[in-house]
């Protein structure tokens, strides 16, 4: 058995890591190997290893298999910014070759791939394309997270519309909750609930350093066709 799909999130900053990481725990918890694969990701510090991403070492953290940093991440952009900015500040591009080596590669390696997007569905690479495209090419199916807060519903109804355009297929969403102020919380779940027309993983509530804690007890990996070992 090997599974893979792609996380994307209706906006930056709405705990597209924090549910990869859910997820990939949810999955080993349950009895199987899982890989995370950042193909692109924009926003670099410096270890003791080199230069690496915040999120894509997360994503390596939840990993269940022995993996290099660049198999997680092959292109590694140092600014904090959009990826397509990013790269003609250093005067390189993301190269959808490389990409889908990597996730080739990756794929092999556990029963569970779980690839994280940068940005929003239409995040742009280049001036001429998005990572969309790229997903679209490796025909990945699509978890959608949302951070809930105000504005999420036509964000969400607007990424879930463009994800279908493109041909692909939404196999779940997960709710997040970003703001531990917003009203009528319930509300917008359960509108979201209505109007997504795909299953519900879980809901992960706000909580402080939540990157540091096992959050597999917010998700429900059934809908994916998991059940434990």
């Amino acid at each position: 058995m090997t599974k893979s799909y792609f996380v994307t999130g209706t906006d930056t900053e709405v705990g597209k890591t924090v549910a990869s990481m859910a997820i990939m725990q949810a999955v080993a918890k349950a009895g199987y190997s899982v890989v995370g694969y950042k193909p692109v990701a924009a926003g670099s510090k410096e270890t003791e290893d080199g230069p690496m991403n915040s999120d894509a070492i997360r994503l390596r953290e939840c990993t269940t298999v022995d993996v290099d940093y660049e198999e997680v991440n092959p292109s590694l952009l140092h600014a904090a910014c959009s990826p397509h900015i990013a790269a003609e500040l250093e005067n390189t591009t993301v190269d959808f070759a490389q990409l889908s080596r990597g996730l080739k590669n990756i794929q092999t390696k556990a029963d569970f791939t779980l690839v994280e997007g940068a940005g929003g569905w239409r995040v742009p690479v280049s001036y001429d394309s998005t990572l969309a495209d790229w997903v679209g090419q490796e025909k990945l199916p699509v978890i959608l997270v949302v951070g809930i807060k105000l504005g999420c519903l036509n964000h969400a109804y607007l990424t879930a519309e463009a994800v279908r355009r493109d041909g692909l297929e939404i196999v779940g969403w997960v709710a997040n909750r970003v703001n531990p102020g917003t009203e009528h919380y319930s509300d917008i779940v359960k509108t979201l609930e209505h109007h997504l027309g795909a299953p519900k993983l879980g809901e992960i509530p706000y909580m402080p350093a939540i990157k540091s804690r096992d959050l597999s007890g917010y998700i429900d990996i059934s809908p994916l066709g998991l059940s434990p070992v």
